[in-house]
């Protein structure tokens, strides 16, 4: 379910004090850095992914990665990307939408 504006706006204005748990560095988006988005998602739900390396196609990346992780791209703040994945049990979600 795609996310409205307001719960776009939500979820951007939680993830302030959160820091990147995840780097793109200068070997692009690999299984290595799939792999660990999705554990990210699965804990989190809602987590930064920098890009370190890439900067140009950021925009590109941080979709793809989105779309390849079943999770939404709620915002993209410089070299940063904010996804955002409800987790599918409803007991263990941390983030009400």
């Amino acid at each position: 379910m795609p996310l409205t504006s307001q719960q776009r706006k939500a979820l951007e204005q939680l993830s302030h004090p959160l820091r990147p748990v995840v780097n793109v560095g200068k070997a692009g988006l690999t299984e290595a850095v799939s792999v660990a988005a999705d554990e990210a998602l699965e804990s989190h739900e809602l987590i930064k992914v920098k890009f370190i390396a890439f900067k140009e196609e950021r925009d590109t990346l941080s979709t793809q990665l989105a779309e390849s992780l079943k999770a939404e791209r709620v915002a993209r703040i410089g070299n940063v990307a904010i996804l955002f994945r409800q987790h599918p049990d409803p007991k263990k979600r941390k983030y009400r939408i």
